[in-house]
């Protein structure tokens, strides 16, 4: 396993269409970024602002959300960071954009999901479901925009004209965080009832059990149409392939509490550790 020493407290991580690794340190409140192989470049942000997920736009720019500040912020390709302030106690968490370059971010303490248009127009859509605390949010082939709905037990999605459906999961204790979509369907982590889950094209809701403890926090589809995940509690990094086979690779280091997970342009995996590294699996 390849590993790149960052900050304490990293967090999220992307990458750009030209390989370049973006990474948020969420306890620093700093989003950094690497190319080439070579060394961390950190962008400073306010203190206490808790960058938490990114994503990396077309054009290059990387989008991240201020958990504590109520901002969502931008690193052009420039350099520049600019900022966008939602209201007050709107806790954006999850980001990503769609194929239009669109960005979208959930608002964990309003039940709305956000849009940042190109041109920078700002929509928000209500969700039909209070304190349902929406998480991770990601952006389907079909141009759907999926969400988790952590403290709902629920999932659901954003139509391109702005109709919001939640999907209940029967499952006792679910809380789902991470989400990721792909051909083979959207596949989303169980943070406490130790579950990956997926939700086929055609609606049927299957569940994956992991070990007890494991607490998957990220989920990413490969080109494979398998689910890789972070197992926050157990330390460990782990796939679930189409056919339902579970498989896991222990980290080196104990206590390295991987969060983000992202899959580079030329196929690797790799996850943020709060313990100060960005890991590479090798399968």
């Amino acid at each position: 396993m390849r590993t790149v020493e960052v900050a304490k407290g990293a967090y999220g991580i992307a990458f750009g269409a030209d390989g370049s690794t973006w990474f948020t340190v969420a306890e620093g409140a700093q989003v950094g970024h690497v190319e080439d192989g070579g060394e961390p470049v950190y962008h400073r942000l306010e203190a206490g602002s808790q960058p938490t997920v990114v994503t990396v736009a077309p054009d290059g720019a990387a989008w991240f959300t201020e958990y504590k500040a109520d901002r969502i912020g931008r690193i052009g390709a420039d350099g520049e960071l600019t900022a966008i302030q939602l209201g007050e106690g709107a806790g954006p968490y999850g980001i990503a954009t769609d194929r239009s370059g669109a960005v979208w971010f959930t608002e964990t303490a309003t039940d709305h999901i956000g849009r940042i248009a190109p041109d920078g127009e700002l929509t928000r859509f209500a969700i039909p479901h209070r304190g349902g605390f929406p998480s991770a949010i990601a952006a389907a082939p079909g141009g759907r925009m999926w969400f988790t709905l952590n403290a709902a037990a629920s999932v659901g999605h954003v139509d391109a004209d702005g109709a919001v459906t939640v999907i209940p999961l029967e499952w006792d204790g679910a809380a789902p965080v991470g989400i990721a979509a792909g051909v083979s369907g959207v596949w989303f982590a169980d943070i406490m009832g130790d579950r990956i889950g997926r939700i086929d094209a055609d609606g049927t809701v299957s569940a994956f059990a992991l070990s007890e403890g494991a607490k998957p926090h990220a989920v990413a589809v490969d080109a494979e149409g398998g689910c890789w995940f972070t197992e926050w509690g157990g330390n460990r990094l782990g796939r679930v392939s189409l056919d339902g086979e579970v498989s896991g690779w222990d980290l080196s280091e104990a206590g390295s509490e991987p969060h983000g997970l992202a899959i580079a342009p030329d196929g690797t995996v790799w996850t943020a550790l709060e313990s100060g590294r960005l890991a590479r699996i090798a399968r």
